[in-house]
């Protein structure tokens, strides 16, 4: 891997994890305005500490490790550097059933949010699909059936990556509706809980909300260095953007589109590596960006066209 293609990667990576972190960011800055300076300031210092590298270090180590464990947990970390014939194989064999898994994960995200979710109409069709969300559940069904057919023919336990892919994707979104929930009694007033315990309720929210660019992270590099760099630097932004001009950031109101269109777009590109198509690794980046940059731009477009 050359410097320009290493520095696309970060870059792809940094800004992802920015755009599908905006309803991470509203949320936490909705939270530290209930609660004191004391709080703030730590989670402001620890929270990025925790964030990127007990999140978004430790936690795509910890996934490679499970998906490859003859590695061991050290060598699935070494394994970025390592030249070594052997290992190169085992991430080889390996990485079909992470790639099927994560992939599994960001495609159910994006119908999820294409059928159910409320939001700003950015492209032609997507209010008719809205207002047919029960369907959601049908294709969900179908895309698991239609995977794992196909995998188990290669693989068993690319079928099983998908199956727990799936089953990562309800958890986290039970966990995601119980945190609009817990938000929504905060900031009513309902519920009377401490600064120590609204820390740790961010920070699990993080860790929750994390798990979207992590796996997405995949579809860039298995170089956990790399991710470790460019998800990084996009939760660094996440934070200040969250204590400092998330007003501002609501405004852009088709960036949560361009995020899920990317989710959608990396989601695809894992699950046909995994059945061994061949897709240069400067496609997922620039796909991400290209995304990313159109609805930034349509964003723009409509803030002019608001009376001010």
């Amino acid at each position: 891997m050359d410097w320009l293609s290493t520095l696309l990667i970060v870059f792809g990576l940094a800004l992802f994890e920015i755009i599908i972190s905006i309803d991470n960011a509203i949320i936490n800055a909705e939270v530290l305005g209930t609660m004191g300076a004391k709080a703030r300031k730590w989670f402001l210092f620890w929270g990025i500490l925790i964030a990127v590298f007990l999140v978004r270090g430790l936690l795509p180590w910890a996934i490679l490790w499970i998906s490859s464990p003859s590695l061991g947990f050290i060598g699935a970390f070494t394994a970025s550097f390592s030249s070594d014939p052997a290992v190169a194989h085992v991430i080889e064999q390996s990485a079909p059933i992470l790639l099927i898994g994560g992939g599994t994960f960001l495609v159910l995200l994006f119908f999820h949010w294409l059928f159910l979710e409320p939001k700003n109409y950015g492209l032609k069709g997507e209010e008719y699909i809205h207002k047919h969300g029960v369907w959601f559940f049908a294709i969900a069904s179908i895309l698991l059936v239609f995977l794992v057919w196909n995998a188990i023919a290669i693989n068993p336990l690319m079928a099983l990556g998908a199956v727990i892919g799936s089953s990562a994707f309800f958890i986290t979104h039970g966990f995601k509706e119980n945190a609009e929930k817990v938000e929504k009694e905060m900031m009513s007033g309902e519920t009377h809980l401490s600064d120590l315990s609204k820390l740790f309720y961010l920070e699990i929210i993080d860790m929750t909300f994390s798990i979207d660019g992590i796996l997405g992270a995949f579809a860039f590099t298995f170089v956990l260095p790399i991710i470790l760099i460019g998800n990084g630097i996009g939760a660094i932004v996440v934070r200040q953007l969250t204590v400092a001009n998330i007003d501002r950031v609501k405004k852009y109101k088709y960036l949560k589109n361009g995020a899920m269109y990317s989710i959608f777009a990396l989601g695809s590109v894992m699950v046909l590596h995994s059945f061994g198509a061949q897709i240069p690794e400067w496609v997922s980046p620039l796909v991400t960006i290209g995304i990313i940059g159109y609805f930034f731009w349509k964003s723009v477009q409509a803030l002019k066209a608001t009376p001010a």
